[in-house]
Order: structure tokens, then C-alpha cells, then sequence
């Protein structure tokens, strides 16, 4: 057996294909580039999409609460955050208690949004796992849910 063939046998992570955080980043960035597709003739792009998720499921949440729950780094969310308010998709507001806490709330237009796009979920969805057997996508799914735990 050649030396190449060993160190594979003996650490099959080397090669790309075999590691599963190189295949999840790869389909994560697949996925997130189909949905932009969907979403930007709305006037959404990916980084906005991260964080209307979130805020649909609970508005008027502040902005570090916002960057835990949509898993973006604090200055990642504040440039996201800047572009949503600049769309006109969300307003800022200063806690009259604590001035350093930020809130952010959507606009109607944004809340109308959801109804225009979460469906595109689905869609990719079903691109995803077009011509793959349900067992499959079930552990799929279930081994997806496990390591989101750790």
C-alpha cells in the first residue's frame, strides 16, 4: 500500500469529502445562495434573511439577543441589522432604562414579507432532497439536529 493510501486509510478526514464540517459548509452555502436567489427580488439578501427569521418568531428583541439566536457574530448582526433598517424592514430602539441596549422591531412591510417568503424554504428544501430516499433524509435530518447540540 503507498503512502498516500495509508495516511487516507489512517485519517479519511483529510480528504474533503469524508468531513462532515466540510460537507455541511459546503451545502450550507448551496442552500444559502439558492435562497437568496428566491428572496432578492424582494429585496432580501441572505444576511437579512438570517435575521427576519428571528424576528418573525419573537419582534422587539435586542440587538445581542438577536446576534445569540440568529448564531452571527455581534458585529456581523450590527452591519445586517443596518442594512435591514436601511431597506425599511426594521427600526432600532434605545432602552429608555439601560441606553445601551438596543431593540429591534420590524416594520409592517417586513412582517408582510414572511408570508411571500418562507415558502421559498420549502422550495429549497425540496431541491435538497429531491431524489433521496425519506429514510435517508430522516437521519439525515436527525444526525443534523444531534450535532446542532454540541
Amino acid at each position: 500500500m503507498g503512502e498516500q493510501a495509508k495516511q487516507q486509510t489512517a485519517d479519511p478526514y483529510l480528504d474533503p469529502m469524508h468531513s462532515i464540517g466540510y460537507l455541511a459548509r459546503v451545502n450550507f452555502r448551496m442552500f444559502s445562495k439558492l435562497l437568496e436567489q428566491l428572496t432578492l427580488p424582494h429585496g432580501v439578501s441572505a444576511g437579512q434573511w438570517r435575521l427576519l427569521r428571528v424576528l418573525w418568531e419573537q419582534d422587539n428583541i435586542t440587538q445581542r439577543q438577536l446576534s445569540d439566536r440568529a448564531g452571527t457574530k455581534e458585529a456581523t448582526t450590527v452591519h445586517a441589522v443596518r442594512s435591514l433598517v436601511s431597506a425599511g424592514l426594521a427600526k432600532r430602539r434605545k432602552d429608555t432604562v439601560d441606553r445601551r441596549k438596543i431593540y429591534i422591531t420590524l416594520t409592517p412591510r417586513a412582517r408582510r414579507l414572511r408570508a411571500k417568503l418562507m415558502p421559498m424554504v420549502a422550495t429549497v428544501n425540496e431541491v435538497a432532497v429531491a431524489g433521496l430516499d425519506p429514510a435517508e433524509v430522516e437521519v439525515t435530518r436527525r444526525v443534523l439536529a444531534q450535532t446542532c447540540l454540541l
